[in-house]
């Protein structure tokens, strides 16, 4: 567990695994094993011989125990023919093992100087190369004699329900057919994280294992890149005698692909500290990368044929396949449980997420055993769950990466991006983001950091073992060796977890996608019903008008004609005439009432006294009548709104002051602003609590007809119908006999 520098060939400990080095009382320095070239130590182990051959045919590197193993010295193998060595029929057969889409490696066999060999090619540095093994196996190889025994071990592998179950079934298979004295299935703890052995086969007498925690440092990030790499490495034994490649001239040869590639000195005292003295590793990969190992030690050593190292590295393919099978398995179970939650979260509206989602938090933060969570929704933020500190929310925005909508992204722990989350990695360590919609809008599953209690594979009483590079890395003694390693990590975050989020973010833009699709066909339904709407009030009111000016007029023909009515006649024709003309005027009313829905506003920049000044051209009639004093805003307050409109409103409110002005002078009315919120202040008559909703509403007014200087309760439905057009508020504030003050905004409130 390190930080990188950018070169993936060069490691520094992090302080977490430097601190861990220090609680197990070991002073040795990580980043000199850490950064070890493990793929070029220019050695192979000695039960096998290498050649490496060059463009030209011919030997350019061999191993110097060929002389044992093949019976020609180095120097007569070193610059001779490959075709002389091996014959041209074999050597076509190794070009065409390389050519096969079989990848990096091929296994053949070979005769050289009349011995048999298990070959294992590959290609390194422009060279071919070609590892010999004297063959022990029966020749000719017979497939149907390796392959029962192979597909019965597999077949039991069906049977797990769980990834414990198979790696458990796997271990015992593994273990019958190689002879290992311990074989155990070793899961990481992330990509770069501890492990931990979750199934276990071992020979009686040997120490369990299971249940066991390894720290990361134990498999340092060269030798996890190998293990992506190859699919199994053996040691056939630990105080094996390296055969040196020579020439040692330039760089080593890069044996990356190599089955006989020497052993790292650090590696070979590690297993000689644990009581090993061979070992096999079978790599259990995830989508390329590594999720685990099979790893297996004996007691003795023990070199394993050609044909059982294919059937391991086989078998670690095909448990590969299952392990990722049975995680997409949990994942579909997941997001099925998950579905059900989901129905009661996706009940609110859309548009107001934060708190549609947060009414369920506890169904929220269950979907993935979190321990809060977060829903950012048009610039705000609101939390359900652990409390967590905003000013440590506020920072964690800065470090989610850009996300498609529907993605996710997690961190198990915030210290390792910013060291300034370490202070609160007990309430906030670990995260899992869903992004909403592309941008800004997210939902986040927060956890803390995590304290369990560990068993890691140490014997305190066992001493650390010296070599030649001083004190190793093993054994360790203490349970605060995982505290230092693992503090501010959180519980790690699984497939499962991620897929539910997935689905949840998938389910919630189906809802919003269909929310908005009825939205779309209830404004469709509105719309029209306006439509119908304007066009009943207009026709009627053209209609309803014309057999007015009738009635009017009628009324008035009968006056002039007959001029000797009577005094009740004559009484109710005037009075006919006086309702015709009150509709009328309703009617006028009503038409300017509709209208105001229609047409496009006209925001500018408007001098709010210049329009006061204006708007007193039209009511200063009616104010002079009342005396009352109209007090101007001050200079220099500019709105935005449409003139016109704000006009209309003006000349209501200002008239309604004259209308409704204090019986007794002195009679004032104020128009000003606060910030963004303009007002008109009387300090008139005033309006009672109960009625301050009602004086809003069309032709409602609260005094008879003709008392205040009549009117047809238009003025304040009108005012209200502006300031909504304009997306503003409007609010009342009144006391009877002290005074009305509106209070309105013309645009959306900051």
């Amino acid at each position: 567990m390190g930080v990188g520098t950018g070169d993936d060939t060069v490691w520094q400990p992090d302080d977490r695994a430097r601190a861990a080095e220090v609680e197990s009382g070991t002073s040795f320095d990580l980043s000199v094993c850490l950064n070890e070239p493990i793929h070029r130590l220019g050695g192979i182990q000695s039960y096998g011989a290498l050649l490496a051959i060059g463009a030209d045919g011919r030997v350019e590197v061999v191993s110097s125990n060929c002389e044992s193993l093949l019976g020609l010295s180095q120097d007569a193998v070193l610059g001779s023919s490959a075709e002389a060595l091996f014959g041209a029929d074999a050597l076509a057969a190794v070009h065409r093992t390389l050519d096969a889409p079989t990848g990096d490696r091929g296994l053949l066999s070979l005769t050289v100087a009349g011995r048999e060999f298990d070959a294992t090619v590959y290609r390194a540095d422009g060279r071919l190369v070609v590892e010999l093994e004297p063959a022990t196996a029966e020749r000719p190889f017979v497939f149907s004699h390796f392959y029962p025994a192979v597909r019965a071990a597999l077949a039991k592998l069906q049977h797990g329900r769980t990834v414990v179950d198979v790696c458990a079934a796997a271990v015992a298979e593994i273990r019958a057919l190689t002879g290992y004295d311990r074989v155990v299935a070793y899961r990481f703890e992330g990509q770069a994280g501890p492990g931990e052995v979750i199934a276990e086969s071992r020979a009686e007498g040997v120490e369990p294992w299971l249940g066991l925690w390894f720290p990361a440092t134990d498999i340092p990030p060269q030798a996890r890149r190998l293990y992506e790499r190859n699919w199994i490495r053996v040691i056939h034994d630990v105080d094996d005698d390296t055969a040196l490649l020579v020439p040692q001239v330039g760089e080593p040869l890069d044996l990356s692909d190599s089955a006989l590639r020497t052993v790292s000195g650090f590696h070979l005292e590690y297993l000689r500290n644990i009581g090993v003295r061979s070992s096999m590793s079978v790599s259990l990969l995830n989508d390329g990368r590594l999720w685990g190992l099979i790893a297996c030690h004996g007691l003795a050593p023990r070199k394993l044929s050609a044909e059982v190292r294919a059937a391991c590295e086989f078998f670690g393919v095909t448990l590969s396949l299952q392990l990722a099978a049975l995680q997409d398995t949990e994942a579909t179970i997941a997001r099925q449980h998950a579905r059900t939650a989901l129905l009661s979260l996706l009940t609110g509206p859309y548009s107001d997420l934060p708190g549609s989602l947060l009414a369920n938090s506890d169904e929220l933060i269950a979907l993935v055993q979190a321990d809060a969570v977060l829903v950012r929704f048009a610039g705000q933020t609101a939390a359900e769950g652990a409390p967590l500190d905003p000013r440590v929310i506020e920072a964690l925005w800065g470090h989610v990466p850009p996300l498609a909508a529907g993605r996710v992204w997690s961190c198990e722990s915030l210290a390792e991006l910013d060291p300034a989350f370490v202070g609160s990695a007990a309430e906030l360590s670990g995260v899992l983001v869903l992004s909403l919609d592309g941008g800004d809008d997210l939902v986040v599953w927060t956890r803390g950091e995590r304290r369990a209690s560990r068993t890691w594979a140490t014997d305190p009483a066992q001493p650390v073992r010296l070599g030649p590079h001083g004190q190793r890395l093993t054994p360790r003694g203490s349970s605060a060796v995982y505290q230092a390693v693992v503090r501010g990590r959180c519980l790690p975050w699984t497939a499962g977890d991620a897929a539910v989020a997935e689905e949840f973010g998938s389910a919630l833009r189906t809802a919003a996608l269909r929310r908005a699709s009825e939205l779309s066909a209830l404004n469709d339904e509105l719309r029209r019903a306006n439509d119908d709407l304007d066009t009943f009030t207009h026709v009627a009111a053209h209609e309803m008008k014309e057999p007015l000016r009738g009635i009017a007029t009628t009324a008035a023909f009968i006056t002039e004609d007959a001029p000797d009515l009577d005094t009740t006649t004559a009484r109710r024709l005037g009075t006919i005439q006086k309702l015709a003309q009150r509709m009328d005027e309703l009617i006028n009313s009503l038409l300017h009432f509709a209208q105001l829905g229609q047409g496009a506003l006209h925001p500018v920049e408007v001098d709010l006294r210049a329009a006061t000044e204006q708007a007193m051209e039209v009511a200063g009639i009616r104010l002079a009548e009342r005396a009352v004093e109209v007090i101007l805003p001050e200079p220099g307050v500019v709105v935005v709104a449409d003139a016109e409109r704000l006009q209309e409103i003006l000349v209501n409110l200002l008239v309604n002051a004259a209308k409704y002005a204090n019986p007794e002078p002195p009679r004032t009315v104020a128009v000003g602003a606060v910030g963004a919120t303009l007002f008109v202040r009387d300090n008139g008559i005033g309006i009672p609590q109960a009625h301050q909703e009602d004086v809003f509403r069309l032709f409602r007014r609260l005094h008879p007809r003709d008392s205040h200087g009549g009117g047809h309760g238009a003025g304040l439905a009108i005012v209200s119908r502006i300031v909504e057009r304009h997306n503003g508020h409007l609010r009342l504030e009144s006391t009877p006999a002290e005074g009305t003050t509106v209070w309105f905004t013309l645009g959306p409130e900051v």
